[in-house]
């Protein structure tokens, strides 16, 4: 680990010229709320500072705030390490930035308001105004692209729930982000499924897919660290031709 700070690293050279060159005039600002959002937590404060920073910097290159309050990026502490995770307003916008989605979407269900699912086209039915309790079955995620296609994925509680303890080990043990904000990662879990299965997946995106639930090691952002989930990227697969998948009519190719 190393002995400098967050804010030590922060007005090293190499650091300022990285963050300026990702952010240009917006640098300052970004850097200076990521001191301030170190600052308000104990357990980050702790972590290897240039996991912080070059977390940070992911972040800083997908140009999503890291304000835990907003929800589209973190920086996790796990162990002495900060893990940086995208959220699923994260992964909204960068799907929205793409300039290919119409509209997309993705929330819990209720108990009462899944009427029916075809397992074989994979169709679902819901009546969100058939809510029969507060207690949430599952989680549903949609989206339509500007060429018409479309496509839902709906988990239950259940499944998410096998999901977190195969691929988190926090999860296993009762701490971390899956505990703290079960329904933001468990939304997260079923948009981000979806996208890689069945969306036309920028650069940009693919990128945030693979940086997710990662320690960053260099500022480069090649080098990734799977502490939490040591096969996060196979967990969902990014297939390598992900924007060209689709025909002209949404079909797969």
């Amino acid at each position: 680990m190393s002995n400098l700070s967050v804010r030590n690293l922060l007005s090293q050279q190499n650091v300022k010229a990285k963050f300026e060159e990702i952010l240009k005039g917006r640098a300052a600002s970004f850097t200076a709320n990521l001191a301030v959002i170190v600052n308000n937590n104990a357990m980050l404060s702790k972590c290897d500072p240039m996991t912080v920073i070059s977390g940070a910097v992911i972040a800083a290159s997908l140009d999503l705030p890291l304000d835990p309050n907003l929800g589209f990026a973190a920086l996790v502490p796990y162990g002495q390490s900060a893990q940086f995770q995208v959220m699923y307003k994260g992964l909204i916008q960068l799907a929205q930035r793409s300039g290919q989605y119409r509209t997309m979407g993705v929330t819990e269900i209720y108990e009462g308001q899944l009427i029916s699912e075809n397992p074989l086209t994979g169709e679902y039915d819901f009546d969100f105004s058939a809510k029969k309790s507060d207690t949430i079955v599952g989680y549903a995620a949609y989206f339509k692209l500007l060429n018409g296609f479309e496509k839902t994925e709906y988990w239950p509680v259940d499944k998410v729930q096998k999901h977190a303890k195969k691929y988190s080990k926090t999860y296993a043990r009762n701490s971390g982000k899956w505990v703290d904000d079960f329904d933001a990662m468990a939304k997260k879990t079923v948009i981000k499924s979806l996208l890689s299965k069945w969306g036309v997946l920028s650069i940009e995106m693919q990128r945030a897919v693979t940086a997710d639930q990662a320690v960053v090691k260099d500022l480069d952002g090649t080098e990734l660290q799977y502490t939490d989930n040591d096969d996060s990227p196979a967990a969902f697969e990014v297939p390598e031709t992900a924007t060209a998948k689709r025909g002209g009519d949404g079909t797969a190719e």
